[in-house]
This record gives C-alpha cells, sequence and structure tokens, in this order.
C-alpha cells in the first residue's frame, strides 16, 4: 500500500518560492559586493602617476606661457544632457555619436586657444557612459610634444546604480605639459564616504607634475584636481584643508606654484551674484579666502559661469537667462604670488558640448 500523498498548501509553496529568491539575491548581492571590495582602486598613500609622451621646451624664470583648464564631462555631458545626481533623469547621457561630437568641439576650441599647457578633468578612457572610448589619447593627439600625465579618480569595475547602471568606469584627471616633468604623482585625498558605497565611488585625487626651471633651483608645480561634489560638505572642507596644506608647504620652498581645476566651490572673494540660486538639487560649497596666506591670488570669473545645472537639458530650456537657468562659478586657478596673472577668463562656449565652460591663464614667472 503506497503512503499517502501529502498535500502542500499552495500558499506555503509560493511563500517557499519567494523565499528561495530573496535568499539568491541576497547572497548574489553580497557576493558582488565582495567582488567590488577585493577589486576596489583606492590607494591612500602618494604613488606615481602614468606618464607618457616627451617634451623638450625648457622653461625659465621670466617666461610666460598660457594653460587651459576644462572639465570635459567625460564628453557626454553637452548641452543635450540631463543628470540624475543633479535632480534630473538621465544616467546615459550621451550615444556615441554625440560622444564624438562633443570631443570633436572640445578639440575645436583646445586647438583655437592653442594653450601650452592643459588640465582636463573627467577624462575617460575605458568607461560604459563615453562607450569605451579612449578622450585622454583623443587630446594627445592635440597636444603634440608634450609629456601627458594622467591619475584615476574614478576606477570601477561596474557601478550598480541606478537603474539603468552607470556600468564599467575608468576616468581621471590629466595634465599636457610641453615642459619636460621630472616627477609625476598621484596625491590621494580624503574621501567622505564610507563602506559600502565607498566602493562604486570616486576616489578624489590631486595630479602634481613637477617641472624644473632652466638656471634654477625652484620648480614649477602644476597642480590638477576635481574636489568632491555630491558629499554633505565636510568631503569639500578636507580635501580644500589638504590641498592648502600642501600649497603652503610648495610655496615655503619658493616654488612657483598653480593648482587648479574643478573646484565644485566658489571662492568667498568672488562676487557670483550675476548668477544667482533659482534652483537647490545641488549647490557649491564656499572656500573662505580670508583664511588662506597673502601669498596666494584667487582667479574665479564673475562674469562668466563656469558650470551649469544638469537637473535639466539646457538646449530646450525655454528661458536659458541666469534668472531662470541655474549656473555656477566653481572652475579657476590658485596661483602664488611670484607669478604674474597675465590675464584669466572663462571661456563661454555656452556649454555646447560640455556642462563646464574652460577656464584659461595666461601667466608669466616673475
Amino acid at each position: 500500500m503506497k503512503p499517502e500523498k501529502k498535500h502542500v498548501n499552495p500558499f506555503v509553496k509560493f511563500l517557499r518560492i519567494v523565499l528561495l529568491v530573496i535568499l539568491i539575491l541576497v547572497l548574489a548581492f553580497a557576493a558582488f559586493i565582495g567582488y567590488l571590495t577585493a577589486t576596489e582602486y583606492y590607494p591612500q598613500e602618494i604613488i606615481p602617476a602614468e606618464m607618457t609622451g616627451m617634451a623638450e621646451d625648457a622653461i625659465k624664470e621670466g617666461d610666460s606661457f598660457t594653460l587651459m583648464s576644462w572639465n570635459i564631462g567625460y564628453g557626454a555631458l553637452g548641452d543635450n544632457a540631463d543628470f540624475f545626481m543633479d535632480g534630473g533623469e538621465s544616467v546615459q547621457t550621451a550615444d556615441k555619436t554625440r560622444v564624438n561630437e562633443n570631443l570633436a568641439t572640445m578639440s575645436g576650441a583646445v586647438q583655437a586657444v592653442d594653450p601650452d599647457i592643459l588640465f582636463l578633468q573627467e577624462a575617460d578612457i575605458d568607461s560604459t557612459r563615453s562607450h569605451h572610448i579612449n578622450e585622454v589619447e583623443r587630446f594627445a593627439e592635440l597636444m603634440e610634444d608634450t609629456v601627458q600625465t594622467f591619475a584615476y579618480n574614478f576606477k570601477v569595475p561596474f557601478v550598480p546604480y541606478p537603474l539603468p547602471p552607470i556600468g564599467k568606469v575608468q576616468s581621471g584627471i590629466a595634465t599636457f605639459s610641453p615642459y619636460p616633468v621630472t616627477e609625476s604623482v598621484r596625491f590621494p585625498l580624503p574621501c567622505p564616504f564610507s563602506w559600502p558605497i565607498r566602493v562604486a565611488n570616486l576616489k578624489r585625487c590631486m595630479l602634481v607634475d613637477r617641472v624644473p626651471l632652466e638656471g634654477s633651483d625652484k620648480e614649477l608645480v602644476l597642480v590638477n584636481f576635481h574636489l568632491e561634489a555630491y558629499d554633505d560638505g565636510e568631503g569639500k572642507e578636507a580635501q580644500t584643508a589638504m590641498l592648502k596644506h600642501f600649497l603652503d608647504e610648495e610655496r615655503d620652498k619658493g616654488n612657483y606654484v598653480i593648482a587648479g581645476g574643478d573646484f565644485n566651490q566658489t571662492f568667498s572673494s568672488v562676487d557670483s551674484s550675476k548668477f544667482p540660486v533659482v534652483q537647490t538639487d545641488w549647490l557649491p560649497g564656499i572656500i573662505d579666502t580670508e583664511g588662506w596666506a597673502a601669498s596666494w591670488q584667487f582667479l574665479m570669473d564673475k562674469d562668466t559661469p563656469s558650470c551649469r545645472t544638469l537637473s535639466t537639458v539646457l538646449a530646450t530650456a525655454e528661458d536659458k537667462s541666469p534668472e531662470a537657468f541655474q549656473y555656477y562659478i566653481i572652475d579657476g586657478f590658485i596661483v602664488s604670488d611670484n607669478i604674474k596673472v597675465d590675464s584669466f577668463e572663462i571661456l563661454d562656449l555656452g556649454f555646447k558640448a560640455s556642462d563646464h565652460n574652460p577656464a584659461v591663464l595666461k601667466v608669466t614667472l616673475k
């Protein structure tokens, strides 16, 4: 006689299946976080930066040169883009054709300025969001006979958020110099995020290049960076404090120092009233210049915005005036007082190819 087959309540069976699926998902997520943790790019010490190319131009005290700095928005944040971290909706903001168009537009602007030295921020070399185009190589083709240095500040095999996810990111900051560089280092900055959020986030740094001056024991110290954006403010303050300490040390040595890039902050000495707060999805921090020594010059352009909000698409905005559309003053330079600033400006390119306008600095070494 066969044993009587037990009847399983359909609800209990369904519940078991649901619990099994949840368990599998939890284990898969834990394994993925474990993978990101094991592969996390998080150097907390000063390490050599990547350096390629050759430069032969000598530079000495009394010489003049032009430096251009640009956050290129990884080639995918043109006037057609909004971005979810700024209050917009998009994650993947440009197809490959548009990325190439943006890079071509920016390349043309660089050629028009013809800078001696070029700083880039948010330059991708192999990322899903920019269709795996090596953007540093693109600009290296323009900056002939230069030393190219590069430091990662965002290197994650797969960023899992939001939906659709960001995907693979390999991105950083790059400097192009026509003058020989004796040393280039990646100088780590404090990371305001804790595990596990940290493992799929940026690891900010300074890219520091040292250029010898002919006939002098002093150096031209070039500092390229992209400071914290999406924190509660403490990250920006900690990174700015470390930047200040480093710059003061270099100036005390008698070196000529130029630090520039995307501060994600406005200098307190800059009158930004021309670009009022009209939305609060993202607002920059403030760097109190009163707390710095008199040996520093702070350069931002109060008349031309260096950045625009990504909470909405610029190209389709009905009103692009500062009274209706949010603009920011967050890109510029800090320059030591042994350097004469001949001119400084933000080039108004209408944010066609990037959510930032480039900064152009002309100087003479005293």
